[in-house]
């Protein structure tokens, strides 16, 4: 099925900048300056495997009718009406402006599917924004930095929404999935080279898929290949072993490895591979720190557990040093597995859909305030300066990963320490195990100045 999907939005948001993203080339002029865009900008688009005509606009600006930006948006008005969907660009790091909500009623008119884009998103300083494009009325945000490449795969998955006849093949040759059929879950296969990942996915196709053997390095292209086990549907990807960056200087690696991130973005979840001989290196924790950031659900496999098969405690440790190096996915799943004997296959899918139902979750406000009540009464917030800082109210906006907002008096001032201890808390009491959880600080607006 092929779309065109139109970029708009005020000038300066940064349409120009995921448009030359979304083609993969600069063919975009981009500049600080608004309104360097001015003709309507044509290209062909790639999102993951999802293929499309995409249109860069001009900015939308209120203007008079026989002005040069009034003629601009006459540009911009004609792209709406010739697009299937409309990606919608908001600057989180300015927050809403009068002209923003001006023209998201445009969009709403138009009655085209409409996506929410907050770019510029990264970092503390893209929250309040990001927060803020809730009041557009046009659904849940997507996160994303433009400039950066962060929030692809959420991008990717609100995009392939509008893709119904091809949502969930990764090739043009795939057949759809049958009708009724559970959606798979995409899972990627990450870790140093020669870890086993293609060892391992050939053990859970019950065949030799994928080219394996003793060399490091055999797996260049990242290969997704459909697997069912214990009645959990996968989509799984195989990807390039990741060696450090100092180490990598072949273009053709460094090209595999770019392939193998890309996957980690549009997963859902991501199995890191460890070798059981020397598990946790600094590499290993690397990977894993990444996929976390990018905020994956993760799940670690201890691969070629046959070599150390009767150490006294071996799993306890493994989950002992999982918590100690990486205590942003406390609780995360660590299976031992073994591609060449098929020990704990089982068990390991069924890590992916826990983790993966931990990582859609979603909890009710209701209970997250009780929760934060019985929190703060137990362990009050610190005083800053002589003044409290007082938490008032908990919610969550989404999940995929569980995301919460916290309002709160004086939120520059209250330290990571207590951030870590309710975010810990969070883990603990709603059972979030193995997934990052985002938690964003947010002041309400008050005309008065707060006496403490």
């Amino acid at each position: 099925m092929s779309l065109t999907v139109a970029i708009v939005g005020r000038p300066n948001v940064g349409k120009s900048t995921l448009f030359n993203r979304l083609v993969g080339k600069r063919l975009a002029l981009v500049d600080d300056r608004p309104g360097v865009t001015r003709d309507r900008r044509e290209g062909e688009g790639q999102l993951g495997h999802l293929q499309f005509r995409i249109i860069d606009t001009a900015g939308l600006e209120e203007a008079k009718a026989d002005s040069l930006e009034a003629r601009m948006r006459g540009q911009t008005e004609a792209a709406i009406a010739e697009a299937d969907v409309l990606l919608f660009l908001v600057d989180a790091r300015s927050g809403l402006t009068p002209t923003d909500r001006v023209f998201a009623e445009l969009a709403r008119r138009s009655g085209k599917s409409t996506i929410l884009v907050a770019n510029k998103s990264e970092g503390r300083g893209g929250e309040a924004g990001f927060l803020d494009a809730y009041g557009l009325g046009l659904g849940e945000p997507v996160a994303i930095s433009a400039e950066h490449g962060e929030g692809m795969g959420e991008l990717f998955r609100a995009l392939r929404e509008n893709f119904p006849d091809d949502a969930e093949e990764e090739d043009e040759d795939e057949e759809p999935e049958a009708d009724g059929a559970p959606r798979r879950i995409r899972v990627a296969v990450l870790g140093r080279p020669n870890a086993g990942k293609s060892t391992l996915i050939n053990a859970l196709l019950g065949e030799e898929r994928l080219l394996t053997g003793p060399e490091a390095g055999i797996t260049r292209d990242s290969i997704a290949v459909d697997v069912e086990r214990s009645g959990v549907p996968l989509k799984v990807f195989d990807t390039a072993g990741m060696r450090k960056r100092a180490r990598v200087e072949d273009k053709l690696e460094k090209l595999s490895v770019a392939d193998g991130l890309r996957a980690a973005k549009f997963a859902e979840v991501v199995v890191v591979m460890m070798d059981a001989t020397h598990p946790f290196e600094e590499q290993d924790l690397r990977i894993a720190d990444l996929v976390l950031r990018e905020g994956r659900a993760l799940v670690i496999a201890i691969s070629k557990s046959d070599l150390v098969k009767g150490e006294a405690g071996l799993v306890t440790r493994m989950r002992e040093e999982a918590d100690h190096w990486l205590p942003q996915a406390k609780g995360m799943p660590v299976v031992l597995v073994s591609g060449l004997t098929g020990d704990g296959l089982d068990r390991l899918v069924q890590a992916i859909a826990g983790t993966y139902e931990v990582w859609n979750r979603r909890i009710a406000t209701n209970p997250l305030n009780r929760w934060l009540t019985e929190t703060t009464n137990d362990h009050p917030p610190p005083a800053v300066s002589g003044r409290r800082i007082k938490l008032r109210y908990i919610t969550q906006p989404k999940s995929r990963p569980p995301s919460f907002v916290l309002f709160c008096s004086r939120a520059e001032a209250l330290p990571e320490s207590y951030l870590r201890y309710l975010t810990n808390g969070l883990r603990a009491t709603f059972d979030l195990p193995g997934v990052p959880i985002r938690l964003t600080l947010r002041e309400k607006d008050n005309p008065y100045a707060e006496k403490d």
